[in-house]
């Protein structure tokens, strides 16, 4: 449907992500506690504050929590879309270097795929922990 080029990979990627973080999203609003609602009720603030004041901070840190997940296996979607569907990229340079027995190309790139997802996991890590600490 998408072709080969970066629309397939795109696409890959986001099928990958976007369940996670509509999961994470859609439970995090469920376990909103009640008093808060209540307690927007009895302000008589309009939906639009409701949700700008009370639901999105309270939602945040699991909302939060579900782009990290997601962007994790979005990453895992692209590269694979990239190794089976491509004809440019990471993968793509991965899967020649297994079919040439590349071991020098196969290790360089594994090392820097795993140092790019381990350094943004990090980053995504830390910013997760800031946002739970602050409810």
């Amino acid at each position: 449907m998408f072709g080969l080029g970066m629309s397939a990979k795109v696409a890959f990627g986001a099928i990958h992500g976007i369940i996670p973080v509509a999961l994470f999203t859609i439970t995090a609003v469920q376990n909103i506690r009640p008093v808060l609602v209540k307690s927007a009720r009895m302000m008589r603030l309009d939906p639009l504050d409701m949700v700008r004041r009370i639901l999105l901070p309270a939602a945040l840190p699991e909302i939060f929590t579900g782009l990290r997940i997601g962007f994790s296996l979005t990453l895992i979607g692209t590269l694979l879309g990239e190794m089976f569907a491509s004809q440019r990229g990471i993968g793509f340079l991965l899967m020649n270097a297994i079919g040439l027995h590349n071991i020098d190309l196969i290790m360089a790139l594994t090392f820097l795929i795993s140092l790019f997802a381990g350094a943004a996991s990090f980053i995504l890590l830390f910013l997760d922990r800031r946002l739970y600490a602050r409810v």
